[in-house]
């Protein structure tokens, strides 16, 4: 019995959790590391737009310049990264070996710290054993592990802020304080200026917890404190918004590119005579065009042509979306023939939980529906609500990366109401549940 408490306790332990999801990130990175030399790692992972608009700001140009070369003031990102990696420049030099290892140690740390809030978000729903489920999973997701070290960029720390802002909406629903409100608000704000792909979840969380708030108090109290979380996350965005109006005399709320990424996944290439997707439009042509025009009349010009493709080719579009929504599910718009090409071990892995995750997701959301459980539209709104922008521009595993964490937890929700189904078929009393809360 001592031992088997034991265990139990070792298990669901959210301390060796997370120290395990440190260890195979660190692991990783060293054995990546050891790969290239000093050279590659000081330059290469900076050359994105990420990186290009943290030189830009180091070097004293302002948020300006994605593309590397001086093309004047920019929205194509929101703030919070590339600031942060200026801020990395400052201290430890641009382009340096120093600077690349504390960008890659901080994803790190986002990436091992998201554990905390899907353990406690999990508990809340389901349970110790779902939670603890939930977090060695998160630990151990190849994804999760890859991505801090692959892309210095917001991804790791979107994924931090998703998962946070799924334990704080679970926990907000409890409050009557203005204070844990307003602060909501701003952990809004923060998302919101990290990626800004997240915006479409806000009306839904909020309004979820607006609704639990509001069966607890009158008619007119349960909208003045979501109106506060509200109010305290656009006024975190308001300083970004009146700067973008002031360089480009045009209301862009968060970032500018969406037409571009729109125009990525449906332009000309995709031809009605073809069966197979062609390739993409190049991004070097793009980024040409960038330069010469001047964002805002980019802009403007990759809106038109994307909005005239989709009105011209309904049927193919159709079939974009569907083929995205694999893509950005499974990792691939072709799983199977994905497979058949992997050439190792590690990749056949990477795939095949790629798949397998989705699809116990989509279990655990049946799980929480037919349970009944009152805490399922929070948890469901991230793949229902998070991946539509998606499904309308173009996709990868990244663009997912920051709602795995919910993804993860779903999966171990589906998994723990697959096994108590079987335990009560076999005649087994299953473990406590709290599915049904």
């Amino acid at each position: 019995m001592f031992m088997k408490n034991g265990l139990r306790r070792t298990a669901t332990s959210l301390v060796l959790i997370v120290v395990i999801a440190l260890l195979t990130r660190s692991a990783f990175a060293w054995y990546q590391e050891r790969q290239f030399n000093s050279q590659v790692l000081s330059v290469i992972p900076f050359q994105t737009e990420t990186g290009h608009i943290a030189y830009s700001l180091a070097s004293g140009k302002g948020f300006s310049s994605p593309f590397q070369r001086d093309s004047g003031p920019t929205a194509w990102l929101a703030p919070v990264y590339p600031y942060l990696l200026a801020g990395i420049f400052k201290v430890f030099g641009i382009y340096t070996l120093r600077s690349f290892f504390i960008a890659l140690l901080l994803n790190i740390l986002y990436s091992a710290g998201v554990c905390v809030p899907i353990f406690y978000a999990g508990k809340r729903i389901a349970g110790l054993g779902v939670a603890s489920a939930a977090a060695w999973l998160w630990a151990l997701f190849p994804n999760a592990i890859i991505i801090p070290f692959e892309w210095i960029w917001d991804t790791s720390l979107s994924a931090l802020l998703v998962a946070t802002l799924l334990w704080a909406t679970l926990e907000l629903a409890e409050s009557r304080r203005a204070r844990d409100w307003s602060l909501y608000g701003l952990l809004w704000g923060l998302a919101l200026l990290t990626n800004p792909a997240v915006a479409p979840l806000l009306p839904a969380l909020l309004a979820w917890a607006a609704y639990r708030h509001g069966n607890r108090d009158g008619a007119f109290a349960w909208l003045v404190r979501p109106a506060l979380a509200a109010a305290m996350a656009l006024l975190c965005c308001g300083p970004w918004t009146i700067r973008n109006y002031v360089q480009f005399h045009k209301f862009i709320p968060l970032r500018s590119n969406f037409a571009f990424e729109l125009y990525i996944g449906n332009n000309e290439n995709y031809d009605e005579q073809r069966r197979f997707r062609p390739g993409a439009v190049t991004q070097d042509r793009e980024i040409l065009r960038y330069l010469r025009m001047g964002e805002t009349a980019f802009m403007e010009e990759e809106k038109r042509k994307a909005i005239a493709f989709i009105a011209a080719h309904p049927r193919i579009e159709l079939w974009l979306v569907a083929q995205r929504f694999v893509d950005f599910w499974l990792g691939s718009a072709s799983p199977l023939a994905a497979f058949r090409q992997a050439d190792s071990l590690w990749l056949y892995f990477i795939l095949a939980f790629n798949t397998v995750a989705p699809l116990c997701a989509f279990l655990g959301i049946l799980v929480l529906l037919l349970a009944k459980n009152s805490y399922a539209w929070p948890v469901v709104a991230f793949p229902l609500v998070f991946p539509l922008l998606y499904y309308v521009t173009h996709t990868s595993l990244r663009y997912r990366h920051p709602i795995d964490p919910v993804v993860l937890l779903l999966a171990a929700i589906g998994v723990g109401g697959l096994w108590q189904w079987f335990a009560r078929k076999s005649g087994k009393k299953p473990a406590p549940q709290t599915l049904g809360a």
